[in-house]
């Protein structure tokens, strides 16, 4: 196995038993949520998902090494160090690892660890996606040039509301990229339950979805798979409310210059700070629910 990856013991004895284990981004809960509680919402992931039958594995990069699941002490250690890391995409997953600095992971580069280490089932908050304005900018997250080549599911919320979600749904259907609605036969948007895109394909059950998994390594097709799992409604913030913040900090990023991929942070930022707890209610319970799923995918996927 790669020398610069570390496991824990608790993932590596899954793994060497073939057991399920979820492969969990970082950038939603550790970067995404204040200190402590990224830290305690971190702990509360990882119980679940272990009540789910699955074993948790957050990917992260500490100190140049590349995690595959966390003790409770790197748990804190790591959301200490919020706001200090750099963002790691695939393209900065050796540039971090050479400097010996840590890094906070996107679901792109928690996908190319999971890929690599044998890990089928990806949890997440939202996947990114083709930003608004893209036909000049050229703006597409790495998220979507990754579910194309790494074999694995991504359970998320849908994309991000800040995206153009028509056209990251053209993309992905150009890329044959299979979006699945768990229970809901519309697209999420993240934190939203509506986006008004309507799915050409919906499961009510996790046996159907390992199946399709399945049944799509069978026949060669490598090409990973998104299942968009719709937040609880009473978690859930108001679409309309979301639309007019969204187009504020637009204006105002526009105002400040701002492009590149500070544009995502930015956003984010600023939807939060203008939503106030209800966003960060929402995304805690998100990142819980998408992990639970992902739990139990894995755990049929192993049968």
């Amino acid at each position: 196995m790669n020398k610069y990856i570390d496991f824990s013991d608790e993932v590596r004895r899954a793994l060497d038993d073939h057991k399920p284990v979820v492969a969990i981004e970082t950038g939603g809960t550790f970067e995404g949520i204040p200190y402590p509680e990224n830290a305690q919402t971190a702990l509360n992931v990882m119980a679940d998902v272990r009540k789910a039958g699955a074993t948790p594995a957050y990917i992260s990069i500490m100190d140049g090494r590349v995690k595959v699941g966390m003790t409770e002490e790197e748990v804190y250690a790591y959301a200490k160090m919020r706001g200090t890391m750099q963002k790691a995409s695939r393209r900065e997953i050796p540039q971090i690892i050479a400097q010996g600095k840590s890094g906070v992971m996107t679901i792109a580069a928690t996908m190319v660890v999971a890929d690599y280490v044998g890990i089928p089932v990806v949890s997440g908050g939202g996947i990114g996606g083709v930003h608004r304005g893209a036909e000049i900018s050229m703006d597409i997250s790495s998220d979507l040039e990754e579910i194309v080549e790494r074999n694995v599911i991504v359970v998320c919320s849908g994309a991000k509301s800040i995206l153009d979600l028509n056209l990251t749904m053209e993309y992905l259907e150009t890329k044959a990229v299979s979006v699945i609605g768990y229970r809901t036969d519309e697209l999420p948007a993240y934190m939203a339950r509506s986006s008004g895109i309507k799915l050409t394909c919906r499961m009510d059950d996790v046996n159907t979805i390992a199946e399709t998994y399945k049944i799509k390594n069978e026949f060669g097709i490598k090409t990973g798979m998104i299942l968009a799992n719709m937040i609880d409604e009473e978690y859930a913030v108001d679409s309309e409310l979301m639309n007019r913040v969204i187009n504020e900090a637009i204006e105002n990023s526009q105002k400040d210059k701002v492009s590149g991929k500070a544009i995502t942070g930015y956003l984010m930022k600023y939807i939060k700070e203008k939503m106030g707890s209800d966003s960060m209610e929402a995304q805690k319970h998100m990142i819980i629910q998408n992990a639970v799923l992902a739990a139990e995918v894995a755990g049929k996927i192993c049968c």
